[in-house]
């Protein structure tokens, strides 16, 4: 699969960080599987994905605190 963005780049399976303000906070969720451009850095997450961070979201959007960060791979 070719990039959405330089359209010139592969994509390819990577592990980013997930970065989220919530409730004046920060939220991090390290070790999210995604596809990433080898040329421009382009980040891609799948819809499954975004749906498990949205899930996590909305779960720790209750518990107040500045800052969590949380490890996609033993939360999802």
């Amino acid at each position: 699969m070719n990039c959405l963005v330089c359209k010139s780049g592969k994509m390819i399976d990577s592990i980013e960080t997930y970065f989220a303000k919530l409730n004046g906070g920060y939220v991090i969720i390290e070790n999210v599987p995604c596809k990433k451009c080898e040329q421009c850095g382009e980040i891609l997450f799948s819809a499954s994905t975004i749906e498990k961070i949205e899930d996590l979201l909305e779960m720790y959007k209750k518990v107040y605190s500045k800052i969590f960060i949380i490890d996609y791979q033993k939360a999802a």
